[in-house]
């Protein structure tokens, strides 16, 4: 799922990772393999967000997928892999940022 820049900035500090913005010159080939995504990078690897389920008060959410890991240590390659569910949870806030904040 390609998420918004207000929604990008939500969900990159919830999983503390960094995300990849669209003008990287990795997009393209990430968009091949992996499709149409906003994707994060954290010390595990790489990540999409999946809609998920609202939570107990309405707010949307998101599934957090990692569909890339690290080929080893040093962090300088990743190696795709089958999604698998993190079990983190994105909860987006759908109110508009507050402009004097």
């Amino acid at each position: 799922m390609r998420l918004n820049s207000v929604l990008v900035e939500q969900a990159a500090d919830q999983l503390q990772a960094d995300p990849i913005p669209d003008q990287h010159p990795a997009m393209p080939q990430l968009n091949q393999v992996f499709g149409d995504h906003t994707f994060f990078l954290d010390g595990s690897g790489l990540h999409i967000v999946e809609p998920g389920e609202p939570n107990a008060a309405g707010d949307p959410t998101g599934n957090v997928v990692r569909i890339a890991r690290w080929n080893d240590e040093s962090r300088t390659s990743l190696v795709p892999q089958p999604p698998e569910l993190t079990g983190a949870v994105v909860v987006f806030s759908m109110e508009e940022p507050d402009p004097a904040a």
